[in-house]
């Protein structure tokens, strides 16, 4: 496989397992809302473009405007002190970080979390190893837009050709579309495998080993 200059990397679903605090954190907002609350398997689904999206997919159809602002503001406070609950690497990735390292890659994450959380979250989890992380800042546009890629490119000197892109989403398949870069689709993040491949993942990979013996 070609040899790039750096990896960027999604968070929630790819490297970090974050899927139980944000299920709890929504479903905290919502019943201190007075709104039913939705299933695990539906906040996996909803996950994946930003907060805006999943507050809006999670409560129900009809909501007022007001009453999704008010849900999303709880969301966020409460996320923001229960984010680390329990979420924690992905078995296997901060070694496969430290290999790609030690060949000479440099490795970012780019999340549509916001960059707040990003920060907090991949300082406790992966410093050492990531280069850069970023979330979207104030007027810049979410993942599937290049523009968090092209942020974290410019701010390592390094061009779109050179980066490959590991994401687990729909999302993350358009969003290397969208920046023209070579994406690698894992298969044990937010997404089933056959949605995954009926949405275009050409390389799928199902452990954190697997992306070693595409990159290497």
């Amino acid at each position: 496989m070609k040899r790039y200059e750096i990896v960027l990397f999604d968070m929630d679903g790819t490297i970090l397992d974050t899927l139980q605090d944000l299920a709890d954190s929504v479903n905290w907002a919502l019943r201190e809302c007075g709104l039913p609350e939705r299933s695990f398997a539906e906040i996996r689904r909803f996950l994946g473009n930003g907060i805006f999206n999943l507050i809006r997919r999670a409560v129900p159809d009809g909501t007022p405007q007001e009453m999704e602002d008010k849900v999303r503001t709880v969301y966020k406070h409460h996320y923001e002190e229960h984010c680390s609950d329990t979420t924690k690497p992905f078995e296997g990735i901060p070694e496969a970080m430290r290999v790609l390292r030690d060949r000479g890659y440099k490795l970012a994450c780019v999340s549509n979390k916001p960059d707040d959380d990003v920060a907090r979250l991949a300082e406790q989890h992966f410093m050492g190893l990531l280069d850069a992380w970023s979330g979207p800042l104030p007027g810049m546009p979410i993942k599937p837009a290049p523009d968090l890629c092209d942020r974290i490119l410019a701010m390592e000197g390094l061009t779109r050709e050179e980066a490959v892109y590991v994401g687990d989403t729909e999302v993350d398949i358009e969003t290397a579309k969208n920046a023209g870069m070579d994406c690698i689709v894992c298969a044990w993040g937010f997404r089933d495998e056959d949605f995954l491949k009926e949405f275009g993942a050409e390389v799928i990979i199902h452990k954190p080993e697997e992306l070693l013996e595409h990159l290497l």
